[in-house]
């Protein structure tokens, strides 16, 4: 990409932000758009443009700096419902004179569903089985709709659970949720958020119309032992462990939907096509960087 390219991060949050800095250290100009511009008062300075708008709202999506521009869509979709009106709000609001270059999307792996102990590739059918899954679905068929109609090239990353500085789930820590039992957790996978920022990069830069990837650091695990993993470095007690059927009625409910779908992430394409060199290939590498300073404490804590 050349050292003048424009980005326009729609949904600027703290991926957004990784990314804005990653593109303004390469001589990129970036611009964001979100519904609370106050958060980005730390670095304003890097910015062309900070728009304050609504996805919800289609009147305040006029005039957005598309032309030209590679565009990474980050928001999450509304709540509840199968359908995401946000993308579907923000594709027709994008003028024909105000062409993008490029755009990249932030899907999750949740689409392919329950896949068991087999290793999901991109040629894996999609299967969403939660109506978070199904949103992003939905997100995907809008986003890749408009760019064949447009001639616009579309890349979708399928990223699975992310952790990194702040990412970290502290609060069920400290509150004594159990969790589920080792034996019967299922597998899951992560990527930590410098990682994640550097492939949205990797991407806009060597992506392709069509593309559709997974993003995961390929450090295969359960959600039980992440847990663990972080009350360890931490310094407290690892949270009890309770059967599934304990699990489902004492877990919050979006918690215990992260323990129902077992998925094994393959990262080839990330790795040879993108081209990306992980910082951080195993949990045990990125959860030293995570360690905040200071977290709750409750009586928990032992």
């Amino acid at each position: 990409m050349h050292y003048s390219e424009k980005i326009f991060i729609v949904g600027c949050g703290d991926i957004g932000r990784r990314i804005a800095k990653l593109g303004h250290a390469m001589g990129w100009q970036p611009s964001a758009l979100l519904r609370t511009t106050n958060k980005l008062d730390p670095m304003r300075e890097i910015f062309e443009l900070i728009i304050e708008a609504n996805l919800d709202d289609p009147s305040t999506l006029e005039s957005l700096p598309t032309a030209d521009a590679t565009i990474f869509y980050l928001a999450p979709p509304p709540g509840g419902g199968i359908i995401d009106s946000r993308m579907r709000n923000f594709c027709a609001a994008l003028a024909p004179d105000r062409k993008p270059k490029k755009v990249v999307y932030l899907s999750t792996s949740g689409v392919y569903g329950d896949c068991g102990d087999l290793t999901v590739t991109e040629k894996t059918p999609v299967n969403p089985q939660t109506t978070r899954a199904k949103r992003r679905l939905d997100a995907e068929t809008t986003i890749t709709g408009w760019g064949r109609d447009h001639g616009v090239p579309v890349v979708i990353l399928r990223v699975t659970g992310i952790y990194g500085p702040g990412r970290l789930p502290l609060q069920h820590l400290m509150s004594g949720t159990p969790l589920l039992s080792e034996k019967e957790a299922p597998i899951t996978n992560r990527i930590h958020a410098d990682d994640l920022a550097r492939v949205c990069i990797a991407a806009a830069d060597r992506g392709e119309d069509g593309d559709i990837v997974n993003v995961s650091d390929g450090d295969h695990g359960t959600m039980t032992q992440y847990f663990n993993a972080i009350a360890d470095l931490l310094g407290i007690a690892r949270p009890r462990q309770v059967s599934r059927e304990e699990a489902a009625a004492t877990m919050p409910p979006l918690l215990y939907s992260y323990f129902s779908e077992s998925r094994r992430i393959d990262n080839s394409l990330m790795k040879n096509k993108l081209g990306v060199k992980l910082l951080y290939p195993t949990l045990a590498d990125g959860l030293p960087s995570c360690k905040p300073e200071q977290w709750p404490t409750t009586s928990n804590q032992q």
